[in-house]
This record gives C-alpha cells, structure tokens and sequence, in this order.
C-alpha cells in the first residue's frame, strides 16, 4: 500500500498552490459547475498520470536498482527546491477551451498544464521508485483531486485562506525526504552501507 498511500500524500501536497489549482479556481469561477469540473480534472489527471507512470516504469526496468536510486535521489531533490517556487497561471493556459463546456474545457486545459509539471516529473519518479503502477497512479490521481476538489466547490474562499508558503515547505521537505531514501538505497545497493 506504501505504492499508493506515498504518491497520495507527496501529489497532493505539491499540488497546493500549484498553476493547476489556480486553473481549477479559474474554471470554478468562470463555469460555475463543479461536477463537470471534477470529472474533466480526474480524466485529464488519469490519461496524463497513467502516461507518466508507465515512463517511470519503463525507465526502471532498463536501469539497475542502484543507478535507479542515484537518478531518483537527484531528481525528488530537484523537485524538492521547484516546488519552493511558486507557480504562476499563464493567461493562455487559462484560456484554453473556453468555447467548449466545462468538461471538455477542464479536460483540454488540465491536460496540457500537467504537461511537464512538477506533479507529472513527480508522477514519473513515484512509478519508477513503486512496484505497484496502478496504486501509484491512483494515489498521484487522488492527490490531485484532494487538492483541487475543494478548490472547486469552495472557489476563492478556500484559495484565499491556505497558507501556501508553508503547504509548499511541507512538500518541499517531503520530496528532499523521498531523496534522501532514495540516496540510503543507493549507498546500500552500491555496497557503501551495510545491508
């Protein structure tokens, strides 16, 4: 369950003050329907997790465990310091779909703002690190929802009121912690540590 129950917490921290959160408060208060909304993020999240997980998967089976861990431990810190770093909505993100409903508008925009996100990057090293691919896609597709679901039912009082200084900190710790692991398991399968 660790292949669901991590992914869960570290997506749906980083996700916080993210520029999809902002999308989804975006879409919240242009359309006012939460539900298409929340089926668009969850499908969009899916298709774009789903393809991410299985490139993290693919990459850990070519490499060995240890060159794995190295590549991991670098990569969760890289994103430990990005997710310190506030996001911003771009106005054509925003616009995107906006002659479609809500659905596909969610659907279309919450797709492409995931592309090459720090969620995604996260999504790819949670599959390579996990043995399960499908617990860590629908841990990584839950933590989206359980930070953009209230979002999109509260609107911009939920979004005024989180302190996302320190939501972004807690998630900033939590990939330098899935960093350091992954460097313990790199000392050890290199033989630097005793098993």
């Amino acid at each position: 369950m660790e292949s669901f129950y991590i992914p869960t917490l570290i997506v749906a921290l980083a996700e916080i003050g993210d520029k999809t959160q902002l999308l989804a408060l975006l879409l919240a208060a242009r359309y006012r329907r939460p539900v298409p909304i929340i089926w668009g993020i969850v499908v969009a999240t899916l298709v774009n997790h789903a393809a991410a997980g299985a490139i993290g998967n693919w990459v850990s089976s070519l490499l060995s465990p240890a060159i794995l861990s190295w590549i991991l431990a670098a990569s969760f810190a890289a994103v430990a310091l990005w997710t310190l770093v506030p996001d911003k909505l771009e106005e054509e993100e925003a616009s995107r779909g906006r002659r479609f409903g809500p659905f596909v508008a969610t659907l279309i925009a919450f797709f492409l703002a995931e592309m090459g996100d720090k969620t995604q990057i996260a999504t790819v090293m949670l599959a390579a690190q996990y043995p399960d691919f499908i617990l860590v896609i629908i841990g990584t597709t839950l933590g989206m929802l359980i930070a953009n679901v209230p979002v999109v039912l509260a609107g911009n009082f939920a979004a005024d009121r989180m302190p996302l200084t320190l939501i972004r900190r807690i998630a900033a710790v939590g990939f330098a912690g899935l960093a350091l692991y992954a460097v313990y398991q790199a000392l050890s399968l290199s033989g630097m540590l005793p098993v």
